[in-house]
């Protein structure tokens, strides 16, 4: 890591979609985040599974299932999708599309998927739209810029609101210097047992990524260094994964 300013110029994952206007009573969006942590060397076979899983949403039309997809650098893939409230995680909306493949081909296809990963599992990610910086609106998937760079900024129950009350002086900082690189902050929910800020920013590629890490450093000057410091001071430690978007694993029913 170059910088303080590198780490918070931070990316999920799902449904391609934007938030452009939140109301002022809207300020966050849950996510359900299926996670699995894939054995490298069934790297293939697993992503032949996650296709044929996309493959039969589509011939099926199936209307109950949606989700983004990322893949990461250290072979997890995430599949996101947005939920109202903790009562829409089920596994439910598979139902239909069971029924239309046959009990026998769609218990196979998870089968074989099963075979390639170590572990999976489930959690709720908060997207918090006063903690993040996109002024031209709240959006998942920026257009041709599918790269991803994600900082885990893990912390203590205690410090969470104050830890949350710095990154607002980032965003504040980044607003007013007009800076051009855009992040979108998460919180950790359910099921995660530690306690996160998740940030993450997209560009199309990690040359991008550095260059405009670069220029934002420039522009915004010896200052980024206390703004940063004050959200430092309550990081218990950090994580950084790089990571892809799969709009080829993601599915969205037709309209």
């Amino acid at each position: 890591m170059k910088t303080l300013s590198s780490w918070l110029i931070l990316a999920l994952l799902i449904l391609t979609f934007t938030y452009p206007a939140y109301g002022q009573e809207k300020t966050t969006q849950m996510f359900w985040v299926h996670e699995d942590r894939v054995r490298p060397s069934m790297l293939m076979d697993y992503e032949s599974s996650a296709k044929t899983l996309v493959d039969n949403c589509q011939k099926h039309g199936v209307e109950t299932l949606s989700w983004i997809t990322t893949s990461t650098d250290d072979f997890r893939y995430l599949y996101v999708s947005p939920i109202n409230s903790m009562a829409d995680i089920s596994f439910e909306g598979f139902g239909p599309l069971r029924e239309k493949m046959g009990a026998e081909a769609f218990d196979k296809m998870f089968a074989d998927m099963d075979k390639c990963y170590t572990s999976h599992g489930d959690y709720v990610l908060t997207l918090d739209t006063e903690l993040s910086y996109m002024p031209e609106g709240i959006t998942q998937t920026p257009e041709g810029e599918d790269y991803r760079r994600f900082y885990y900024l893990k912390t203590t129950p205690e410090h969470v609101s104050a830890m949350a009350e710095a990154m607002k002086g980032v965003k504040n900082m980044f607003a007013d210097k007009g800076a051009k690189t855009h992040y979108r902050v998460y919180r950790s929910g359910f099921g995660n047992m530690e306690n996160y800020f998740m940030v993450a920013v997209a560009a199309k590629d990690g040359a991008h990524f550095e260059t405009r890490s670069d220029e934002n450093d420039a522009l915004l000057g010896e200052e980024r260094h206390a703004v940063f410091g004050k959200v430092m001071q309550y990081v218990t430690s950090m994580e950084e994964i790089t990571g892809q978007m799969r709009p080829d694993l993601a599915y969205s029913p037709t309209k």
